[in-house]
């Protein structure tokens, strides 16, 4: 393991414990309206450092079809994006529930797309019993997506939901935003955790 993904690791694990009692909404439906259906033109929305929670549903209905959001934000300079994590209560009525990530403010990438070719990133997602960090997985490239390896660098960033069952499926995501670490630092971090590894082997020895 590199001293940058130790250092990765410990600061998600630290900001995942806190999330709990320092969680910022960064957009709710239910009180601020529909997410924009266009991936042109999506709300464009801005995140702080820590816990940046969005909450919204999506579905099929029979008569006005398919409930896509859209929204962007931009991860600012000296910042990362490193983790995305679906939250607990999240439900899916049925069909498939997608997730995808595009670069730049928008997505362009039509919704009857054959593939994912033009997207940064794509994932599928469940019910969610308890929070789940789903940025890797959406950075593994699959058919035809780009690919990326988390904690993603600053830039800006658009993202388009849909469940394409029939009825309402409500989701919550935590987008986590945390300073670039130091190079410095990503070794004391390091070395930390071998000297726990160290002592801990005393120990049971």
């Amino acid at each position: 393991m590199t001293a940058r993904l130790a250092l990765t690791f410990a600061l998600t694990l630290s900001l995942c414990a806190a999330l709990a009692a320092d969680a910022a909404t960064l957009y709710d439906e239910a009180v601020s309206g529909d997410l924009s259906g266009s991936g042109l033109t999506p709300n464009s929305l801005s995140v702080a450092e820590g816990s940046n929670q969005i909450f919204g549903t999506t579905g099929r209905d029979a008569v006005t079809g398919v409930d896509r959001d859209y929204f962007t934000f931009t991860v600012p300079v000296g910042y990362e994006f490193v983790s995305l994590i679906e939250l607990a209560g999240t439900t899916v009525v049925g069909g498939i529930s997608f997730i995808a990530i595009q670069t730049g403010p928008q997505v362009t990438v039509p919704s009857n797309t054959p593939d994912a070719t033009g997207l940064y990133g794509w994932t599928h997602y469940g019910p969610a019993a308890s929070p789940v960090d789903i940025l890797p997985s959406m950075g593994i490239p699959i058919a035809g997506s780009t690919g990326f390896t988390p904690p993603i660098g600053a830039g800006a960033y658009a993202f388009w939901i849909q469940d394409t069952g029939l009825g309402s499926s409500s989701y919550g995501f935590d987008i986590v935003i945390a300073p670039v670490p130091e190079p410095g630092a990503a070794a004391g971090v390091l070395l930390g955790l071998v000297a726990l590894g160290v002592a801990r082997a005393r120990r049971l020895g």
